[in-house]
């Protein structure tokens, strides 16, 4: 525990240091203004408080303190009338360079006094190591670049840096036993570490602890010294210098954390180094097409095909499909589901490898942020392939929110039961077992203490925590995921063990139906050990979290979907616009050409062309559906119209929800002159029909003389399932139930005219034969309560009982929601663009 203690204050000294260079990133970068330096000084002054620590750093820091206000003040000057003027990436290497003393002093430490004691404990084998020198060079760690994200609360600050370490470490081992020497002699680092500041205090040091983790797996490259001669130790002979550095990465990436409190007892500390995912994102491996033949015969001279295989890869979570014999367009049809725990940032990475009695050769990769699942919920794609591969995968994920709410259990278990999905069923819950400490546990010899360390099993499942050596109160601050297909049937398992002997220190069995009659479907309190001593105890957290149902309602029940409302965008006009129009080799300047492009909810609109006129007015109006997830962009980029290449006038683009109704002037980016009239509206449906003739009366006074008509309403569409559609369908491949394919999918549309239009739908088989038809007029959403039908339709020209269950709802753009206006931000969160009214295929 004194190791641990002294472990702790070594980085939280290390994290105040770092917390130096953050004054300039933020103040830059989140728009902080005037106070940023606020900031930056009562950083300072928690330093201060802590200067007499040593008296080397205290004359290090001082320098940095000078050249930090100095930075401040420079980016400070420059925010007061325009917000956000910095770019998205400032270095701050020169920061660490004066750091990296200090990390050096306290990595020997932590070798020396906490990693090297533990290698000793581990193996009886290596009982006589020791580190006989750490020295981390002279060359530090490098920081590229840092770009900073809204958090998901206030009290939070996101910082990505991207980080690049090419040093000279020399760290030196030696097992006496075996006159055995070994190290590392220099080490290659690259990846992006986030850092999360939080939570946010009203007193210094303002941050009360950094978590640092890498989103995706960091590439490393270590230069062993003596590693055959440390392969050869008993114990050692089965792992290879490939396995040992993908252990070391692993331990880098998500959901490992890496918690530095920097103020004493903090709180939230259990909270911020095991917080619950943000959601779970189900991926269906369809296929792919056209992959490389990589099997060759007789020299070359024969092209054969591949065996393909999939690996897919998100942080330490590590799936790999089946492989197909001698096939270069596989179909695997398998689903894996992924625990996401942020995002934007955490990828998924797919590999496609040939499987050979050898080598396996990679045929292709593709990555995928899970930020863009997140906003579209369901995204059914074919995704090219990547770094030497050709061909295509297909892939369909569907983001998957997690909820407390027991009474939605019974739902999703519900609509399991028409999923079939391979090589496992689909999960209904995840479980989350916060493993912090046991108390009073057994010795099974006088005088020994135990080896503790904790096996947690749900049905054919198990997690096994670290070891932690020689105590009976051992600390392990833990966190073990599973998903759960049956909670009411299914308990937990977990066992203390007494490593390497693997003798019983005690068990525990819980049923997880507790969970569901539990607060917040949580249990967070100490657990009396079943065969174990008296009074031992182990000191858990369990949370059981409902994923949520996408497009699958069932009873009536309204769907699991964000808001959506339409946002209106009037391109009104532009001025004081480059001349990018020149003649006679630029003696004679003209004028330009402009037109507008503009990006929106996946949409690009694109503006008519205004012939010679730097203060062009365009007047045209366009409308995209939006819901509420935050964080994406609406985009301004303006072109001079040219024979051959168009010329680049200027961009603008925003970042947070669109304002309900506001005009504003933007001015260009990228360029010298030039500003952008805009005016934004965004309109939330109503479910009521008295307000149409109101709409369509407005809609009228504001229509352009061009562009196409304004929308009155939006219709949502939720397509879960059809049943007994013709026997023919059983011949087919993509059918997972003959006859009752399930689609479990969403799509909107704008609607002009509510009154006169219909809703036409049409199920065919993937080579386009019809399998039935619904047509359904809108004038009866317009008459129904609520602007609302749900249940089974039955299809015209299917089989006899043919039928579709869907849900659709009516909304009247009505108005204006939500408040704002004015120049507090421009864009919003996005609805990537529903596909046109069509055929859907099971």
């Amino acid at each position: 525990m004194e190791r641990r203690g002294a472990g702790l204050a070594a980085l939280g000294a290390l994290g105040r240091r770092l917390l130096w260079a953050l004054p300039a990133y933020a103040a830059g970068l989140l728009g902080l203004g005037a106070g940023a330096l606020v900031l930056a000084l009562a950083l300072y002054a928690g330093w201060r408080r802590r200067r007499r620590a040593r008296e080397r750093g205290m004359r290090l820091a001082a320098r940095l303190q000078r050249d930090e206000e100095a930075a401040v003040r420079a980016a400070a000057a420059g925010l007061g009338a325009a917000r956000g003027e910095l770019p998205a990436w400032v270095s701050g290497s020169s920061v660490l360079a004066q750091a990296w003393p200090f990390f050096g002093q306290y990595m020997e430490k932590l070798l020396v006094e906490n990693i090297a004691p533990s290698i000793r404990a581990s193996n009886t084998h290596l009982q006589t190591f020791t580190f006989t020198k750490v020295d981390m060079g002279e060359k530090p760690l490098r920081v590229l670049g840092v770009r900073a994200h809204p958090g998901a609360h206030k009290k939070q600050i996101l910082l990505d840096l991207n980080i690049s370490y090419v040093g000279d470490v020399q760290i030196d081992v030696e097992v006496k036993k075996f006159f055995c020497k070994a190290g590392v002699k220099g080490m290659q680092l690259h990846g992006m570490l986030r850092i999360i500041l939080e939570p946010l205090l009203g007193d210094v040091p303002i941050v009360g602890a950094l978590t640092m983790f890498f989103i995706r797996r960091p590439i490393l490259d270590i230069n062993w010294t003596g590693m055959t001669n440390l392969l050869d130790i008993p114990g050692l002979s089965s792992m290879s210098d490939t396995m040992i550095m993908d252990a070391i990465s692993s331990y880098l990436v998500l959901p490992n954390r890496l918690l530095v409190p920097l103020v004493p007892d903090l709180h939230e500390a259990a909270q911020l180094r095991c917080p619950l995912p943000r959601g779970v994102v189900r991926v269906h491996l369809r296929g792919a097409r056209d992959l490389r033949s990589k099997d060759r015969f007789m020299g070359g001279l024969v092209e054969g095909k591949s065996d393909p295989y999939a690996v897919l890869r998100v942080g330490t979570q590590v799936v790999t499909s089946r492989v197909i014999d001698d096939n270069l367009n596989p179909t695997w049809d398998e689903v894996y589901e992924f625990i996401v725990h942020e995002v934007p940032g955490q990828e998924m990475e797919v590999e496609l490898f040939d499987k050979d009695p050898d080598q396996d050769d990679l045929l292709g990769r593709m990555k995928l942020d899970f930020g863009e699942v997140l906003k579209a919920r369901v995204l059914d794609k074919w995704f090219p392939l990547q770094e030497g591969g050709q061909g295509r995968l297909h892939l369909r994920l569907e983001w998957l929110s997690l909820m407390s709410d027991a009474s939605k259990l019974d739902q999703v278990l519900e609509r399991n039961r028409t999923i079939v999905a391979k090589p496992d069923p689909p999960s209904a819950t995840i479980l989350v077992v916060y493993l912090d400490r046991a108390e009073d546990l057994p010795m099974k010899k006088p005088g020994k203490e135990p080896n503790p360390m904790v096996q947690v099993s749900v049905q054919d499942v198990t997690r096994e925590s670290k070891v932690v050596y020689n105590t009976s109160a051992p600390v392990w601050e833990d966190a073990f995921r599973f998903f759960l297909h049956d909670p009411v049937n299914q308990d937990v398992d977990i066992q203390v063990k007494d490593d390497p002997r693997q003798s019983s220190l005690g068990s525990l069995s819980l049923p997880l139906a507790r969970l569901l009659d539990s607060p917040e479907l949580t249990l967070d309190q100490p657990f009396q050990l079943q065969h174990s001593g008296p009074s031992s105890r182990l000191y858990m957290k369990l949370v059981l979290r409902v994923r949520g149902v996408w497009g699958a309602w069932g009873g009536g029940a309204a769907p699991a979907h964000p808001p959506l409302h339409v946002l209106r965008i009037h391109l009104l006009e532009a001025e004081n616009l480059i001349a990018k129009d020149n003649f006679f080799k630029g003696v004679v300047r003209g004028r330009s050409d402009p037109y507008a492009k503009v990006r929106v909810a996946g949409r690009v609109f694109r503006s008519r062309v205004v012939k010679e006129d730097l203060n062009p007015r365009w007047n045209e109006v366009y409308e995209a559906i939006v819901d509420d997830v935050p964080g994406q962009d609406v985009e301004f980029d303006l072109f001079d119209k040219d024979i051959d290449k168009d010329d680049f006038l200027g961009r603008k683009a925003g970042g947070s929800h669109p304002p309900s109704l506001s005009h504003q002037w933007l001015p260009l980016e990228e360029v010298k002159s030039g500003r952008l009239h805009v005016r934004l509206e965004s309109l939330a449906p109503s479910p009521s029909s008295a307000l149409l003739e109101q709409v369509l009366h407005t809609n009228s006074l504001l229509q352009p003389a061009r562009g196409e008509e304004l929308s009155a309403a939006l219709l949502s569409v939720f397509v879960d399932r059809a049943a007994d559609l013709p026997v023919r369908l059983q011949a087919t491949r993509r059918l997972r139930q003959p006859g009752r394919p399930v689609w479990d999918e969403g799509f909107s549309f704008l609607i002009k005219r509510p009154h006169v239009e219909s809703l036409e739908l049409q199920v065919k088989e993937e080579g386009g034969q019809p399998l039935g038809a619904l047509s359904l007029p809108l004038p009866q959403l317009l008459a129904s309560e609520g602007l609302a039908l749900d249940g089974w339709f039955p299809l015209a020209g299917g089989g006899p009982g043919s039928q579709i269950l869907l849900r659709a709802q009516l909304g009247v753009s009505a108005g204006v929601e939500g408040g704002g206006g004015g120049e507090g931000g421009l864009g919003g969160a996005q609805h990537p663009h529903p596909p046109p009214p069509g055929s859907i295929q099971p």
